[in-house]
């Protein structure tokens, strides 16, 4: 989302004639798009302005404009600690960001702006010409969380869940695919809760799939509690919806996710991987785990090991539990952060274990692969296939935009290789 977020910023600069430009050392704004979820966000945005003070230096001052969630939870902390920075946007008040950056221009006064307008901000930003221009682009169609995770920070840099119109996003979707775009990843903190005038994600899915030259539709985040029985039911029938499901769970203890107020249990979560298994046996799974959550004894981190081995999960991003300023648990008290990476460090044997299980098994498969770039590497390119896996090949024609089929023939942890065997022939090449 923050590389959607950073995209239509620099849509909205274009507007006053700023350009990007890839000469950092002679920017005259610097914009710093953050993130709150991981471990010591502020810190880095501290880090990055030393980077930038010292480039410029002897020359003349930058505008920095600090934009983002960690603007919008700690903004006036930051235009106190740092000087140097001479704006903080939330990410619901991007649509002023022009009329932001002209204010600093005229004067030295520091500006915070981090007022929730979700609203106003996407009226503002549908007329803004969307130039992304990958293959493969991202597409807010939702913002913000009500369901008040305890170790989570997005219902209160986000605010509560906001969803966009059917029509804009269609409208948005068919520019995007207008620029070349021939797969689109629907974005939301909690994107399965869309909802807009009672139409839910799996009407909005049926409906941009009508878009012809559209042939591979994603989404993420998803939230157990939110996934119905109709949008498991898109996954049976629409061709164009890529088989792989981000399903975080967080942990695999009923006692712990109590604790996380999750609103979700482990039946739950498994009677939706059984029911999305039996409406697409192609359907695979990746989750998000917190390793270490306070109170997590032994018994609740085998439990988590177990649900693991389980669901056989192809991809999962796993972390040590780090609290985060004005949640419920960062009040909490913690578990030793010795075990806590002594467990992560099992956890992530086992998970790397079971995804290099599911690779190896898909030596010498065909696998169907979107090519989405070039590769620096002469004659290679960087595609993904429907399970997202990232593959390279090597071949002398431009593929970029493509879908082909391709043998893999080996790979590792990280990257898939193989060799094409066949290319896209017509409209109705099955994505």
């Amino acid at each position: 989302m923050n590389e959607y977020d950073s995209n239509r910023i620099y849509d909205l600069a274009k507007k006053i004639n700023y350009e990007q430009t890839k000469n950092f050392n002679e920017a005259d704004c610097y914009v710093l798009n953050t993130c709150h979820i991981r471990e010591k966000a502020t810190d880095k945005v501290y880090h990055d302005i030393g980077r930038v003070k010292k480039i410029f230096k002897n020359k003349k001052k930058p505008i920095v404009i600090v934009t983002g969630c960690v603007a919008q939870a700690e903004g006036e902390i930051l235009l106190q600690n740092e000087k140097y920075i001479d704006a903080v946007l939330g990410p619901q008040s991007y649509h002023i960001f022009n009329k932001t950056l002209l204010k600093v221009e005229k004067s030295n006064d520091q500006v915070n702006s981090t007022e929730f307008n979700v609203v106003e901000k996407f009226d503002e930003l549908n007329f803004i010409y969307n130039s992304n221009n990958k293959v493969s682009s991202f597409l807010t169609i939702q913002e913000g969380c009500d369901k008040f995770c305890k170790f989570c920070v997005v219902p209160y840099t986000r605010g509560e869940e906001y969803s966009r119109s059917i029509n804009e996003i269609s409208n948005e979707c068919k520019t995007l695919v207008s620029n070349g775009a021939k797969e689109i990843t629907l974005l939301g903190q909690n994107v399965n809760a869309y909802n807009y005038n009672g139409h839910k994600l799996s009407t909005l899915i049926n409906e941009i799939s009508k878009i012809k030259d559209l042939k591979r539709i994603r989404y993420t985040t998803s939230h157990p509690v939110d996934f119905t029985e109709d949008l498991i039911q898109v996954h049976k029938h629409n061709e164009k919806l890529m088989p792989l499901i981000h399903l975080p769970i967080q942990s695999g203890s009923n006692k712990i996710l109590k604790a996380m107020n999750r609103k979700h249990n482990i039946k739950d979560y498994l009677d939706i991987i059984n029911k999305l298994k039996k409406a697409n046996s192609s359907v695979r799974f990746s989750s998000d785990f917190i390793i270490g959550y306070p109170g997590e004894t032994e018994k609740d981190f085998k439990e988590t090991l177990s649900i693991l081995k389980e669901v056989e999960f192809i991809n999962t991003y796993s972390f040590v539990f780090s609290p985060r300023p004005g949640t419920p648990a960062a009040k909490l008290k913690e578990v030793d952060i010795n075990l806590a990476k002594e467990r992560l460090i099992i956890f992530q044997k086992i998970s790397n274990e079971i995804k290099m299980r599911y690779r190896k098994d898909l030596f010498n498969k065909t696998r169907k692969v979107l090519i989405e770039n070039k590769m620096n590497t002469k004659d290679k390119f960087f595609g993904r296939d429907e399970h997202f896996n990232s593959i390279v090949i090597k071949n002398k024609n431009d593929l970029r935009g493509l879908i082909i089929k391709v043998k893999i023939l080996t790979g590792n942890q990280n990257t898939l290789f193989g060799t094409v065997i066949e290319k896209e022939k017509s409209e109705n090449f099955a994505a």
